[in-house]
């Protein structure tokens, strides 16, 4: 275990656990559940997300034994059919609005056992929800070639027209029943929404009107794989072409090592709407240039090029030094999207050579770092505040529409509120444009402590502001609020003229602070003041009104101060 780990640590991965079924189980739902599974040693390894060749066992193995220099880089191929005796998608008008683009290949004379079938399952799920992002840009779908005949067909129908009978079910439904089928499958109803408002629902039906599938929901019963299948017909539909042409590259590439002749793949055509025709998997190997010297510099190495060439060549890019040692070519396999630019490349030659080898050396530049005055000023009052006997909360950035607004007597629309488009919980609507719902929050999960409660917090706000680059602007606030059987205004006042001591504002109306009575919406009216300091307003302090104190679920009085601390610099 111990050398697997250090291997992959040297290939940049991270074996994450050794770990068993059994474990799993009953770290997660107790020693109860756990028997009776399995004890076999699972290596649970954390592949970087842009890696989509490492996601099976056939990809990991290959990618590790090219880089302990075992094998040499398998070479993939593609296998053109003669004329007429190729499997041939046709792609209709229909399917503009849906998905409009398909790709498809097909695996020769494959053999399948136990193991190999279960990973060409497992690399489709985690290809599912990686790059093709939970299926929104790429569905794939598998068949067993011999129990269809071509040509294919990807159209898209109305649910009604549609009817067949779907992966592992007994009967047919048509596809507004498979719908309403898959509405409470823990694993199918994710993928739902992405077809379901749609007037047409994508299809692919073979010559004889045989459904294959129906993207990116489920595939059809009849053309399903088992361990026996010989002929394995691919294909992935989306809605974008490039993440189609990879995920499929990444498919045939991986499992072409069990066909008859390895790492061969059986192109298909795939026709277009306006009669145009393209050739499936392209399969491209390309090369690319690189100087020794950048590799070396940016990674800070002196290699010389043949042995930079050698390192790259471990990393599946087969490389060879070209005029006189000025130049590296390397050749880019169909198996490496990822490689985009040439810091990839430099990357993969620094994993090959070792982080651990890079030797360390201090810069050439002598800068001195220095803390950001805001950030100073905020730890050192919140040193004295805490000093002054108050706690410190941290509370979260973002909350919900009530908390800013509703609770506190205001209009959402005036607090300026920067909004989240697409909010996970209602909790988490808005950033926050006070710190004293926040507080308020805490001292409610925190009724049964002993009171009084003196609790302060030092953060950011955010409010829109339309004259920044992103339309949006932090300030630095600090709020405190005292909570107890009576109000405590004059803690809260205490406090006040303690940071203003501590920031060294004298209590006078030309060059230091004063408070002057006003009406805030949150505040108990007559019960509040705003602070001026340095010639504007920063803030106000008060007792909060009744109103706010039992929407936030307090039985208590409650005052509160809220500073803007940025005119303090």
């Amino acid at each position: 275990d111990e050398e697997f780990n250090e291997l992959c640590f040297e290939f940049g991965l991270e074996l994450d656990e050794v770990t068993s079924e059994k474990d799993i189980i009953s770290k997660e739902k107790g020693e109860e559940k756990a028997k009776g599974a399995s004890d076999t040693v699972l290596y649970k390894i954390d592949v970087p997300a842009n890696r989509y060749d490492l996601l099976c066992l056939e990809g990991l193995v290959r990618g590790l034994q090219v880089f302990k220099e075992r094998i040499n880089l398998p070479r993939y191929e593609k296998i053109i059919p003669a004329q007429g005796e190729g499997q041939r998608l046709i792609i209709t008008e229909e399917t503009v609005q849906v998905r409009p683009h398909a790709v498809a290949a097909v695996l020769r004379n494959i053999t399948f056992t136990k193991e190999r079938y279960d990973s060409f399952i497992d690399l489709q799920e985690k290809l599912h929800q990686n790059i093709c992002r939970r299926r929104a840009l790429v569905a794939i779908g598998t068949h067993d070639l011999d129990t269809i005949s071509g040509p294919f067909t990807f159209t898209a129908k109305a649910p009604s027209e549609i009817k067949f009978k779907p992966l592992n079910q007994s009967q047919e439904y048509t596809a507004s029943q498979i719908m309403d089928l898959y509405r409470t499958d823990s694993h199918l109803r994710h993928y739902l929404h992405l077809i379901e408002n749609k007037p047409l629902y994508p299809v692919i039906y073979d010559s004889k009107g045989v459904v294959l599938s129906m993207p990116p929901i489920i595939n059809g019963d009849h053309t399903k794989i088992s361990v026996n299948t010989r002929n394995v017909f691919v294909e992935c539909t989306g809605t974008d072409i490039t993440k189609a042409k990879i995920v499929l590259d990444i498919i045939v590439t991986m499992f072409s090592e069990y066909c008859e002749k390895p790492f061969s793949v059986e192109a298909a055509e795939v026709v277009y709407p306006n009669g145009k025709t393209h050739i499936y998997p392209e399969l491209a190997y390309r090369k690319e240039k690189v100087k020794p010297e950048l590799i070396n510099k940016k990674i800070g190495i002196s290699e010389t090029p043949s042995s930079l060439a050698k390192l790259l060549t471990r990393m599946c890019l087969k490389s060879h030094v070209i005029g006189n040692g000025n130049n590296i070519e390397i050749e880019i396999p169909p198996t490496r999207a990822d490689i985009i630019h040439a810091c990839d490349i430099v990357e993969d030659a620094a994993i090959a050579y070792g982080y651990n080898n890079i030797q360390m050396t201090i810069p050439k530049t002598y800068t001195i770092a220095n803390q950001l005055p805001l950030n100073k000023l905020t730890e050192l009052l919140r040193l004295d505040v805490a000093a002054a006997g108050f706690t410190e909360a941290l509370t979260f950035a973002l909350c919900s529409q009530e908390d800013i607004a509703d609770k506190l007597g205001m209009d959402i629309s005036a607090t300026k509120a920067v909004r989240i488009a697409n909010p996970k919980t209602a909790e988490f609507q808005v950033a926050r444009t006070t710190l004293l719902p926040g507080l308020l929050k805490t001292i409610a999960a925190n009724r049964k402590m002993p009171l009084p409660l003196k609790l302060f917090e030092i953060s950011d706000v955010v409010v829109k502001d339309p004259n920044t680059d992103v339309g949006a602007r932090n300030y630095r606030h600090f709020c405190a609020v005292y909570y107890n059987k009576s109000p405590g205004f004059e803690i809260i006042h205490g406090l006040l003229d303690r940071v203003m001591q501590l920031l060294e504002v004298p209590p006078n109306e030309e060059n230091g602070y004063t408070i002057k009575a006003t009406e805030g919406s949150a505040f108990f009216p007559g019960r509040c003041a705003e602070i001026f300091a340095k010639g504007q307003s920063v803030g106000k302090l008060g007792v909060l009104h009744p109103d706010v104190i039992t929407k936030f679920e307090l039985t208590m009085p409650c005052s509160a101060l809220e500073i803007n601390i940025e005119p303090f610099m």
